[in-house]
Protein backbone atom coordinates (compact mmCIF):
# COMPACT_ATOMS: atom_id res chain seq x y z
CA UNK A 1 0.00 0.00 0.00
CA UNK A 2 2.82 2.37 0.94
CA UNK A 3 4.62 1.60 -2.34
CA UNK A 4 1.44 2.32 -4.30
CA UNK A 5 1.00 5.66 -2.52
CA UNK A 6 4.61 6.61 -3.23
CA UNK A 7 4.15 5.70 -6.91
CA UNK A 8 1.00 7.82 -7.15
CA UNK A 9 2.72 10.77 -5.52
CA UNK A 10 5.65 10.51 -7.92
CA UNK A 11 3.27 10.22 -10.87
CA UNK A 12 1.42 13.33 -9.72
CA UNK A 13 4.71 15.21 -9.47
CA UNK A 14 5.68 14.20 -13.00
CA UNK A 15 2.32 15.25 -14.43
CA UNK A 16 2.43 18.54 -12.51
CA UNK A 17 5.99 19.16 -13.68
CA UNK A 18 4.92 18.64 -17.27
CA UNK A 19 2.07 21.08 -16.76
CA UNK A 20 4.51 23.61 -15.32
CA UNK A 21 6.55 23.58 -18.53
CA UNK A 22 3.50 23.86 -20.77
CA UNK A 23 2.77 27.32 -22.11
CA UNK A 24 5.73 29.00 -20.41
CA UNK A 25 6.58 32.06 -22.56
CA UNK A 26 10.06 31.93 -24.14
CA UNK A 27 11.23 34.99 -22.22
CA UNK A 28 10.95 33.07 -18.94
CA UNK A 29 12.82 30.01 -20.21
CA UNK A 30 16.12 31.90 -20.29
CA UNK A 31 18.26 32.65 -17.24
CA UNK A 32 20.67 35.35 -18.42
CA UNK A 33 19.59 38.94 -17.68
CA UNK A 34 17.65 40.69 -20.43
CA UNK A 35 18.96 44.14 -21.44
CA UNK A 36 16.11 46.64 -21.87
CA UNK A 37 15.56 50.38 -21.95
CA UNK A 38 12.41 52.18 -20.87
CA UNK A 39 11.28 55.81 -20.66
CA UNK A 40 8.31 57.35 -18.87
CA UNK A 41 7.46 60.14 -16.45
CA UNK A 42 7.79 58.83 -12.89
CA UNK A 43 5.66 61.70 -11.60
CA UNK A 44 2.85 61.14 -14.10
CA UNK A 45 2.71 57.37 -13.60
CA UNK A 46 2.84 57.58 -9.79
CA UNK A 47 0.11 60.24 -9.71
CA UNK A 48 -2.45 58.20 -11.67
CA UNK A 49 -4.48 56.05 -9.26
CA UNK A 50 -6.94 54.55 -11.76
CA UNK A 51 -5.75 51.03 -12.58
CA UNK A 52 -7.34 51.02 -16.02
CA UNK A 53 -5.29 53.99 -17.24
CA UNK A 54 -1.98 53.08 -18.90
CA UNK A 55 0.73 55.29 -20.40
CA UNK A 56 2.17 54.49 -23.85
CA UNK A 57 5.93 53.97 -24.19
CA UNK A 58 8.42 51.47 -25.64
CA UNK A 59 10.80 48.77 -24.50
CA UNK A 60 14.13 49.17 -26.28
CA UNK A 61 16.28 46.07 -26.82
CA UNK A 62 18.66 44.38 -29.23
CA UNK A 63 17.12 41.76 -31.52
CA UNK A 64 18.62 38.42 -32.48
CA UNK A 65 20.79 40.15 -35.10
CA UNK A 66 22.23 42.50 -32.49
CA UNK A 67 20.38 45.46 -33.94
CA UNK A 68 18.56 48.08 -31.87
CA UNK A 69 14.84 47.36 -31.83
CA UNK A 70 11.78 48.34 -29.83
CA UNK A 71 8.25 47.23 -29.02
CA UNK A 72 5.28 49.41 -28.11
CA UNK A 73 3.98 48.84 -24.58
CA UNK A 74 1.75 50.54 -22.04
CA UNK A 75 2.62 50.95 -18.35
CA UNK A 76 0.95 51.88 -15.11
CA UNK A 77 2.05 51.93 -11.48
CA UNK A 78 0.87 49.14 -9.23
CA UNK A 79 0.74 48.57 -5.49
CA UNK A 80 0.32 51.14 -2.76
CA UNK A 81 3.36 51.14 -0.48
CA UNK A 82 6.03 51.30 -3.18
CA UNK A 83 4.02 53.76 -5.28
CA UNK A 84 3.79 56.14 -2.32
CA UNK A 85 7.14 55.56 -0.64
CA UNK A 86 9.67 54.56 -3.29
CA UNK A 87 11.68 56.53 -5.83
CA UNK A 88 10.89 54.03 -8.60
CA UNK A 89 7.24 53.00 -9.01
CA UNK A 90 6.53 49.29 -9.51
CA UNK A 91 5.13 48.75 -12.98
CA UNK A 92 2.53 46.65 -14.74
CA UNK A 93 3.20 46.26 -18.46
CA UNK A 94 0.70 45.57 -21.25
CA UNK A 95 1.51 44.85 -24.86
CA UNK A 96 -0.29 43.52 -27.90
CA UNK A 97 0.32 39.82 -28.26
CA UNK A 98 0.50 40.10 -32.05
CA UNK A 99 3.15 42.83 -31.95
CA UNK A 100 5.26 40.64 -29.65
CA UNK A 101 5.49 37.82 -32.21
CA UNK A 102 9.06 37.13 -33.25
CA UNK A 103 10.50 39.09 -30.30
CA UNK A 104 11.69 38.08 -26.83
CA UNK A 105 8.21 39.01 -25.56
CA UNK A 106 6.33 36.44 -27.64
CA UNK A 107 3.29 34.84 -25.94
CA UNK A 108 3.00 37.66 -23.39
CA UNK A 109 0.24 40.24 -23.03
CA UNK A 110 0.77 41.36 -19.44
CA UNK A 111 3.49 41.11 -16.85
CA UNK A 112 4.93 42.98 -13.89
CA UNK A 113 8.24 44.79 -13.90
CA UNK A 114 9.67 44.87 -10.38
CA UNK A 115 11.91 47.87 -9.78
CA UNK A 116 14.01 48.80 -6.74
CA UNK A 117 12.52 51.07 -4.14
CA UNK A 118 15.66 53.12 -3.63
CA UNK A 119 18.25 54.53 -6.00
CA UNK A 120 21.86 53.42 -6.22
CA UNK A 121 23.58 50.22 -5.19
CA UNK A 122 21.40 49.55 -2.15
CA UNK A 123 18.26 49.51 -4.29
CA UNK A 124 19.82 47.13 -6.80
CA UNK A 125 21.14 44.85 -4.03
CA UNK A 126 17.70 44.59 -2.43
CA UNK A 127 15.92 43.84 -5.72
CA UNK A 128 18.34 40.97 -6.35
CA UNK A 129 17.53 39.52 -2.92
CA UNK A 130 13.81 39.76 -3.66
CA UNK A 131 14.42 38.01 -6.98
CA UNK A 132 16.14 35.18 -5.08
CA UNK A 133 12.96 34.58 -3.06
CA UNK A 134 11.12 33.72 -6.29
CA UNK A 135 13.93 31.39 -7.37
CA UNK A 136 14.00 29.58 -4.01
CA UNK A 137 10.32 28.73 -4.43
CA UNK A 138 10.86 26.94 -7.75
CA UNK A 139 12.17 23.58 -6.44
CA UNK A 140 9.56 23.59 -3.66
CA UNK A 141 6.28 23.72 -5.58
CA UNK A 142 5.09 23.89 -9.21
CA UNK A 143 2.86 26.81 -8.27
CA UNK A 144 5.18 29.77 -8.72
CA UNK A 145 5.64 32.86 -10.87
CA UNK A 146 8.34 32.59 -13.52
CA UNK A 147 10.78 35.50 -13.42
CA UNK A 148 13.55 36.98 -15.57
CA UNK A 149 16.27 39.36 -14.47
CA UNK A 150 16.53 42.62 -16.39
CA UNK A 151 19.42 45.10 -16.73
CA UNK A 152 17.33 48.19 -17.28
CA UNK A 153 18.27 51.62 -18.56
CA UNK A 154 15.39 53.60 -17.07
CA UNK A 155 14.80 57.23 -18.06
CA UNK A 156 12.60 59.56 -16.04
CA UNK A 157 10.81 62.09 -18.26
CA UNK A 158 9.24 64.06 -15.39
CA UNK A 159 11.45 67.08 -16.06
CA UNK A 160 14.86 67.14 -17.67
CA UNK A 161 15.34 63.49 -18.71
CA UNK A 162 17.58 61.52 -16.36
CA UNK A 163 18.63 57.92 -16.90
CA UNK A 164 19.35 55.30 -14.23
CA UNK A 165 20.96 51.86 -14.49
CA UNK A 166 18.58 49.61 -12.60
CA UNK A 167 18.47 45.94 -11.65
CA UNK A 168 14.92 44.67 -12.06
CA UNK A 169 12.98 41.58 -13.02
CA UNK A 170 9.90 40.55 -14.94
CA UNK A 171 7.14 38.41 -13.42
CA UNK A 172 4.78 36.46 -15.61
CA UNK A 173 1.07 37.24 -15.50
CA UNK A 174 -1.06 35.18 -13.13
CA UNK A 175 -3.53 34.32 -15.89
CA UNK A 176 -0.77 32.36 -17.64
CA UNK A 177 -0.22 30.25 -14.53
CA UNK A 178 -3.95 29.68 -14.15
CA UNK A 179 -4.18 28.55 -17.78
CA UNK A 180 -1.21 26.23 -17.28
CA UNK A 181 -3.12 24.38 -14.56
CA UNK A 182 -6.51 24.54 -16.30
CA UNK A 183 -7.87 27.02 -13.80
CA UNK A 184 -8.72 30.69 -13.42
CA UNK A 185 -7.76 33.49 -11.08
CA UNK A 186 -10.50 34.29 -8.56
CA UNK A 187 -10.78 37.58 -6.72
CA UNK A 188 -12.96 37.16 -3.67
CA UNK A 189 -12.40 36.93 0.06
CA UNK A 190 -11.92 33.35 1.15
CA UNK A 191 -11.11 31.49 4.33
CA UNK A 192 -7.56 30.09 4.14
CA UNK A 193 -8.80 26.68 5.30
CA UNK A 194 -10.70 26.34 2.01
CA UNK A 195 -7.37 26.28 0.15
CA UNK A 196 -5.85 22.98 -0.98
CA UNK A 197 -4.47 21.69 2.31
CA UNK A 198 -1.06 20.34 1.24
CA UNK A 199 -0.35 23.21 -1.17
CA UNK A 200 -1.42 25.72 1.47
CA UNK A 201 0.91 24.35 4.15
CA UNK A 202 3.83 24.23 1.70
CA UNK A 203 2.98 27.88 0.90
CA UNK A 204 2.88 28.83 4.61
CA UNK A 205 6.24 27.16 5.29
CA UNK A 206 7.79 29.12 2.43
CA UNK A 207 6.63 32.42 3.92
CA UNK A 208 8.20 31.30 7.19
CA UNK A 209 11.42 30.34 5.37
CA UNK A 210 11.92 33.82 3.87
CA UNK A 211 10.61 35.56 7.00
CA UNK A 212 7.60 37.13 5.32
CA UNK A 213 4.49 38.26 7.22
CA UNK A 214 3.29 40.81 4.64
CA UNK A 215 0.63 38.61 3.07
CA UNK A 216 -2.94 37.43 3.55
CA UNK A 217 -4.62 34.60 1.66
CA UNK A 218 -8.00 35.62 3.09
CA UNK A 219 -7.77 39.18 1.74
CA UNK A 220 -5.50 38.20 -1.16
CA UNK A 221 -2.82 40.65 -0.13
CA UNK A 222 0.31 39.69 -2.08
CA UNK A 223 -1.46 36.42 -2.84
CA UNK A 224 -3.37 35.29 -5.92
CA UNK A 225 -5.81 32.38 -5.82
CA UNK A 226 -6.22 29.95 -8.71
CA UNK A 227 -9.46 27.96 -8.84
CA UNK A 228 -9.09 24.63 -10.65
CA UNK A 229 -11.77 21.98 -11.09
CA UNK A 230 -11.40 20.69 -7.55
CA UNK A 231 -9.16 22.97 -5.48
CA UNK A 232 -8.02 26.49 -4.70
CA UNK A 233 -4.28 27.12 -5.03
CA UNK A 234 -2.41 30.09 -3.51
CA UNK A 235 0.31 31.94 -5.45
CA UNK A 236 2.62 34.26 -3.57
CA UNK A 237 4.52 37.35 -4.73
CA UNK A 238 6.02 40.70 -3.56
CA UNK A 239 8.69 39.81 -1.00
CA UNK A 240 10.34 43.17 -0.35
CA UNK A 241 9.14 43.10 3.28
CA UNK A 242 10.67 39.64 3.90
CA UNK A 243 13.45 39.09 6.39
CA UNK A 244 15.63 37.48 3.73
CA UNK A 245 15.57 40.78 1.81
CA UNK A 246 15.87 42.86 5.00
CA UNK A 247 15.09 46.20 3.36
CA UNK A 248 15.77 49.21 5.62
CA UNK A 249 12.20 50.43 5.05
CA UNK A 250 10.61 47.05 5.88
CA UNK A 251 8.25 46.97 8.86
CA UNK A 252 5.95 44.45 10.50
CA UNK A 253 2.38 44.97 11.67
CA UNK A 254 1.99 46.26 15.22
CA UNK A 255 -0.59 43.50 15.71
CA UNK A 256 2.12 40.84 15.48
CA UNK A 257 4.38 39.62 18.28
CA UNK A 258 7.63 40.44 16.45
CA UNK A 259 9.34 43.78 16.01
CA UNK A 260 11.68 43.08 13.10
CA UNK A 261 11.30 41.39 9.70
CA UNK A 262 14.29 39.22 10.58
CA UNK A 263 12.31 37.65 13.42
CA UNK A 264 10.37 34.73 12.00
CA UNK A 265 6.70 34.25 12.81
CA UNK A 266 4.65 31.38 11.39
CA UNK A 267 1.41 32.86 9.99
CA UNK A 268 -0.19 29.73 8.56
CA UNK A 269 -3.40 28.25 9.92
CA UNK A 270 -3.26 25.10 11.99
CA UNK A 271 -3.82 21.92 10.01
CA UNK A 272 -3.73 18.22 10.82
CA UNK A 273 -0.39 17.55 12.53
CA UNK A 274 0.45 14.75 10.12
CA UNK A 275 0.16 17.26 7.26
CA UNK A 276 2.39 19.75 9.08
CA UNK A 277 4.95 17.01 9.69
CA UNK A 278 4.76 16.02 6.02
CA UNK A 279 5.56 19.60 4.97
CA UNK A 280 8.41 19.61 7.47
CA UNK A 281 9.88 16.44 5.98
CA UNK A 282 9.47 17.78 2.44
CA UNK A 283 11.41 20.94 3.23
CA UNK A 284 14.15 18.92 4.92
CA UNK A 285 14.31 16.68 1.86
CA UNK A 286 14.57 19.75 -0.36
CA UNK A 287 17.22 21.50 1.75
CA UNK A 288 20.09 20.60 -0.65
CA UNK A 289 18.10 21.83 -3.67
CA UNK A 290 17.17 25.09 -1.92
CA UNK A 291 20.72 25.76 -0.78
CA UNK A 292 21.92 24.99 -4.32
CA UNK A 293 19.63 27.69 -5.72
CA UNK A 294 21.22 30.16 -3.31
CA UNK A 295 24.73 28.99 -4.22
CA UNK A 296 23.95 29.19 -7.95
CA UNK A 297 23.09 32.88 -7.55
CA UNK A 298 26.08 33.76 -5.35
CA UNK A 299 27.63 35.97 -8.04
CA UNK A 300 24.74 38.43 -7.69
CA UNK A 301 25.64 39.32 -4.10
CA UNK A 302 28.48 40.72 -2.07
CA UNK A 303 30.25 38.24 0.17
CA UNK A 304 28.60 39.81 3.21
CA UNK A 305 25.09 39.64 1.73
CA UNK A 306 25.59 36.07 0.51
CA UNK A 307 26.71 34.88 3.95
CA UNK A 308 23.75 36.68 5.51
CA UNK A 309 21.33 34.93 3.14
CA UNK A 310 22.87 31.50 3.83
CA UNK A 311 22.72 32.12 7.58
CA UNK A 312 19.12 33.32 7.51
CA UNK A 313 17.89 30.34 5.47
CA UNK A 314 20.05 27.98 7.53
CA UNK A 315 18.24 29.11 10.69
CA UNK A 316 14.95 28.01 9.13
CA UNK A 317 16.29 24.50 8.64
CA UNK A 318 17.75 24.46 12.15
CA UNK A 319 14.24 25.07 13.48
CA UNK A 320 12.82 22.24 11.35
CA UNK A 321 15.51 19.83 12.58
CA UNK A 322 14.85 20.58 16.25
CA UNK A 323 11.65 18.93 17.56
CA UNK A 324 11.08 21.43 20.37
CA UNK A 325 11.76 24.51 18.28
CA UNK A 326 9.53 23.21 15.49
CA UNK A 327 6.72 22.43 17.92
CA UNK A 328 6.89 25.84 19.59
CA UNK A 329 7.26 27.88 16.38
CA UNK A 330 4.94 26.00 14.02
CA UNK A 331 2.72 23.40 15.69
CA UNK A 332 1.88 25.70 18.61
CA UNK A 333 2.48 28.93 16.73
CA UNK A 334 0.04 28.32 13.88
CA UNK A 335 -3.13 30.38 13.67
CA UNK A 336 -6.51 29.13 14.84
CA UNK A 337 -8.53 32.18 13.80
Amino acid sequence: MKKNLTFLLLLALVITGQAQQKDVPPIFKEEQPLALSLKFSFKEVKKEKVDSIYFPTHFGFKNEKGQNDSIAIKVRARGNFRRNNCFYPPIRVKLKKKSAEGTAFEDNKDFKLVLPCQTGKIGNDLILKEYLCYKILEPITPYFFHTRLVDLELTDLSGKPKTYSVKSFLIEDDDLIAHRFNGKVVEQDIHPLTLSDTTSVIFDFFQYLIGNTDWSAAQQHNVKIIQTANKKIPLTYDFDMAGLVNAPYATVSEALTISSVQERLYRGFCRNESLMQYARSEYLRLEPAIMKVIKDHQALYSERDFKGIEKFVGEFFETLKNDKRFKDAVLLGCRTK
